[in-house]
């Protein structure tokens, strides 16, 4: 009983002390990563995090300084700190309901007020008490902090993430062959390229085969959106018989990550002794951080992350970018341009590993951001959409192309490298997830589905599909024994990623 008393006590005491500031500093920060969870890493929240409470600590300690009263300090920089982290989250919304009018002077002018009557009220008539404060704070904080990351199970690298992933005993051959997978995001096949935008893509397909490459000109991707096309791709497997966490009626995205990046394919090849390597993409759910070696730019090279640039805005601190000081879009025009350029940059080093290597390097390009010009010139990505931030189709067309040109060059040239500074001849596989934005539904499939195999070529067809992409490789070239699919293309609508309907294959059937 006396224990109990003395804890009693204790607690008292320390939940009497104000702290709650900090807490509240802390809270804005942490929600945005809990709103994002899986789509950036929570490190990336680490430098706002230090800001936010350092500011906090700082303008407690100011207001004690000017007050004298440790709790109208801390209620008064709460206020404020409120008015502060809410500014970004009104002016969104308003800006939805409000698109003809120019409210910002307003806002402004409401926001000054409401920080007058907040000093007012927090001089008049500050709590008696820290302790509810600090109970409501320390409250949001756990709150937020259990749903920062649930999307992704914690494991280590070499597991599998799906239920039924059909992996095999494997055979590493004497001179294992280096197995490089480029995801080129939104690739398009050549016909469909001619058909929406009159572009000739023939001298990149030519340059293909001239070294080597079987281009399967009738290949369909076999779902519609990145997170499942590739997560199908690399466990061979369509979703519908991979999990059952893939149900119609689901709309979750926990497993379909994991698995996604702990695949059939990834967990072959690490059970035969490949290192894994792969690239930053910019979105926590794709890339493989728990990889061998895991290339990434330097963090700041921009000056801020896009989780940055996105927390900047729903604070009062927008208004930097509205007059001037901070360019929001070059930011994360910059961030896409860094990580493109660092795959390329890396393809001879990669190349020289004297290990036998697995790269998944997944290219966001020519996907928009449009951030190249046609010759790799810098664009802006703003040019490309108009004043609700969405794509004329026009516009797309222009950035789609001027990404694409540039992107061919960088590729064609990577092909060299690795081809030419491979001692055993490498298999790399260069494949589009799913076809360009705007495009008809039926067409959005359309993808560039390329093959550089060192023997077995006669076993490609035109229609092959990314489903099979590594049933074939595994059977080929390491002992497998996988049946081959048949090649079906699936839609499933927005936010129903699992509610599957089979579109056309119509090339050769």
């Amino acid at each position: 009983m006396n224990s109990f008393n003395n804890v009693k006590k204790t607690l008292g005491r320390l939940f009497s002390v104000p702290w709650y500031p900090i807490l509240f500093g802390a809270y804005p920060v942490l929600a945005l990563l809990a709103f994002n969870a899986g789509q950036v890493k929570v490190e990336a929240g680490w430098r706002p995090l230090l800001v936010c409470v350092g500011i906090a600590a700082l303008l407690f300690f100011l207001l004690k300084l000017i007050l004298r009263d440790l709790q109208r300090a801390a209620f008064l920089s709460t206020l404020w700190m409120a008015l502060f982290f809410s500014y970004g989250h009104i002016h969104i919304l308003l800006t939805e309901k409000l698109k003809d009018f120019n409210f910002t002077p307003w806002l402004l002018l409401a926001w000054l007020v409401l920080a007058i009557l907040a000093a007012v009220w927090a001089i008049r008539k500050p709590p008696s008490s820290a302790f509810a404060l600090n109970v409501i704070a320390l409250g949001l904080v756990i709150s937020v902090l259990v749903q920062i990351d649930p999307n992704v199970k914690g494991r280590g690298a070499h597991s599998l993430g799906a239920e039924n992933a059909p992996v095999q005993d494997l055979t590493r051959p004497q001179n294992p062959p280096d197995v490089y997978y480029f995801i080129l995001d939104s690739y398009g096949r050549a016909d469909l390229l001619k058909q929406a935008y009159g572009y000739d893509n023939s001298a990149f397909i030519d340059g293909l085969h001239e070294r080597g490459f079987y281009v399967a000109e009738c290949s369909q991707s076999n779902y519609v959106r990145t997170e499942i096309s590739v997560t199908s791709s690399l466990n061979m497997s369509y979703l519908q018989e991979l999990d059952p966490a893939f149900v119609p009626d689901s709309t979750r995205r926990r497993v379909l990550w994991d698995t996604y990046k702990h695949s059939a394919a990834r967990y072959n090849f690490e059970s035969m002794g490949y290192k894994t390597i792969a690239f930053a993409t910019g979105f926590a759910w794709n890339e493989f951080e728990d990889a061998d070696v895991f290339y990434t730019p330097p963090p700041f090279s921009a000056g801020m992350t896009e989780f940055e640039v996105l927390f900047m805005q729903t604070t009062l601190a927008r208004e930097a970018q509205e007059l001037g000081w901070v360019d929001a879009d070059e930011i994360m025009g910059q961030n896409f341009r860094d990580r493109t350029l660092l795959v390329f940059d890396k393809m001879d080093e990669i190349a020289r590993m004297p290990e036998p290597t697995f790269a998944y390097i997944h290219v966001i390009s020519p996907h928009p951001p449009f951030v190249f010009g046609p010759n790799g010139e810098h664009t802006y990505p703003a040019d490309f959409w108009n004043e609700d931030r969405e794509y004329p189709a026009d516009l797309y067309a222009k950035g789609y192309q001027n990404q694409l040109t540039f992107l061919n060059k960088k590729v064609l040239d990577a092909m060299d490298t690795l081809i030419s500074e491979s001692d055993t001849p490498p298999i790399i596989i260069l494949q589009g997830d799913h076809g360009p934005w705007l495009q008809p539904k039926d067409k959005r499939f359309w993808i560039l589905n390329a093959y550089y195999l060192p023997q077995n070529v006669d076993q490609l067809y035109p229609t092959i599909s990314p489903v099979n992409t590594f049933r074939l490789v595994f059977n080929s070239f390491f002992g497998g024994k996988y049946d081959m699919l048949d090649d079906v293309t699936y839609f499933s609508p927005v936010p129903k990623l699992y509610e599957f309907s089979e579109m056309p294959y119509p090339c050769g059937k």
